[in-house]
């Protein structure tokens, strides 16, 4: 027989999609100062409907925007689940390319297209009704749980560590639930083992006091784009290894269990390259494609601004160039460390002809969760149940900064159950959720509440 719950849920489904549309249509864009109020009103949202589950909730400010928490902890002797998630979404440009309005979530087949889907409502509002619907069905839950949502991840959550620095006893778990994440691919549900940390970085060169003549100076006056370009490709070889001195110093090998677990990962890497629309993949030799993205350290060049690039040509000598690239970082590897040594290194190899600025934009520790964690044992359970598919484990490459600022500030592991798909296109237009995984990650975590009760 069905589990009650999860024939509420079945039930119910047309009213968790429009839940859903509507927490999409609230362009809650956390970066852009227009959009403050759309921030907020997707709190709102979120505050809304946990109040109106019977959680006690509530909606704190900080100094940019709003946390929502809320708890239900009438289960004595049972674990208590901190569930985690964010209401703010990344900027929709180039709007053009949208098929509908990045803010009117439209119903495409078995996908849900709109900003924020995957990334995180969609995943996040599964946990929500999942547990929201329990705890109506049943009038209670059978272990404590607690949640905080907040509005400022797109932006580096600069204001969540010290809420939750601030508010100790009041969020106190023995472990946090992320769906902010993805599966390893359709029909093959994952648990997230490890994340990359992040050091994020700007560096500006400046030659001339102004744009010059490239007639009349050029030859004469250090051009800072030719300065920039010989310095972003000095910083990786052409085996795709990272020269900064001492760069990889922390980083601990893979061992050989690991690497044959990755190995034993179904990949296609024809299908992955065609999925890209690149010629041939490359990355770091001596490593496979799933090793490079998900357990090796990487560095990129994510923009580039310089001179002249409006239509036609106009011969200029700039006065500066500036590049941002990212380093994405594996355990043991520290972000504040790799920004002096990049710094160090840029710094030193400047010439004379030019100056430089470097500076450190943002950051994140990389996470490594202990795959042997009874926590983990009954998230695995639970997605097997929800999914009827035995879950892997994966590395993701990306980086939720705030899952190490769990271990470090409430002293917990996080269990990373991805619902979402890799290529839902987050961060990019026409950004997508499949509304299967969506109803199939309700009911999983209604099965974890149920095997964390265990």
């Amino acid at each position: 027989m069905d589990h009650p719950v999860i024939a509420a849920l079945r039930a119910d489904r047309d009213a968790h999609v429009q839940a859903l549309e509507d927490w999409l249509r609230i362009p809650s864009v956390s970066t852009e100062p227009a959009h403050a109020d759309d921030v907020r009103r997707a709190g709102q949202f979120a505050l809304d409907a946990l109040s109106g589950a019977g959680f006690d909730a509530a909606m704190h400010d900080t100094a940019g925007h709003p946390v929502v928490t809320a708890s239900w902890c009438d289960a004595p002797g049972k674990p208590t689940l901190l569930v985690y998630g964010h209401y703010d979404v990344q900027p929709p440009d180039p709007i053009d390319l949208w098929r509908h309005g990045p803010f009117e979530p439209t119903i495409e087949g078995e996908v849900i297209v709109a900003r924020g889907a995957t990334d995180d409502k969609g995943q996040a509002l599964a946990l929500v009704r999942g547990i929201a619907t329990y705890l109506a069905t049943n009038g209670s839950l059978p272990i404590n749980v607690k949640f905080l949502l907040e509005g400022e991840e797109e932006i580096g959550s600069p204001n969540l560590e010290p809420f939750i620095r601030e508010h100790l006893d009041a969020l106190a778990a023995d472990v946090v639930l992320v769906s902010d994440c993805s599966q390893y691919g359709p029909e093959q549900p994952a648990l997230t083992v490890s994340l990359k940390g992040l050091c994020y970085m700007q560096v500006t060169v400046t030659g001339p006091s102004k744009d010059l003549h490239s007639g009349s100076f050029g030859g004469a006056v250090e051009n800072p784009g030719h300065v920039l370009c010989k310095l972003l490709s000095s910083l990786k070889d052409d085996d795709g290894r990272v020269t900064i001195p001492g760069f990889y110093d922390d980083v601990v090998d893979l061992t050989d269990a690991e690497r044959a677990a990755i190995a034993e990962l179904p990949f296609d890497a024809d299908a992955y390259r065609e999925s890209v629309g690149v010629p041939a993949l490359h990355g770091e030799t001596g490593f496979s494609t799933l090793e490079r993205t998900g357990a090796r350290p990487t560095l990129d060049v994510n923009g580039l601004l310089c001179g002249w690039t409006g239509e036609g040509a106009k011969t200029v000598l700039p006065s500066k160039a500036m590049g941002k690239f990212s380093m994405r970082l594996v355990a043991n590897q520290d972000p504040d460390r790799i920004a002096r040594l990049v710094t160090e290194h840029l710094e030193s190899i400047c010439p004379p002809t030019c100056t430089i600025v470097v500076e450190d934009l943002h950051g994140g520790k990389p996470v490594k969760v202990p795959t042997d964690s009874p926590f983990v044992a009954a998230a695995k359970r639970a997605l097997a149940k929800g999914f009827g598919v035995e879950p892997v484990d994966i590395r993701e490459g990306g980086s939720i900064p705030i899952v190490a600022t769990f271990k470090e500030v409430l002293g917990i592991d996080t269990i990373l159950m991805g619902l979402g798909q890799n290529d839902d296109n987050a961060h990019s237009p026409n950004e997508k959720f499949n509304l299967n995984d969506y109803h199939r990650g309700m009911e999983t975590v209604v099965h974890l509440l149920d095997e964390l009760a265990e």
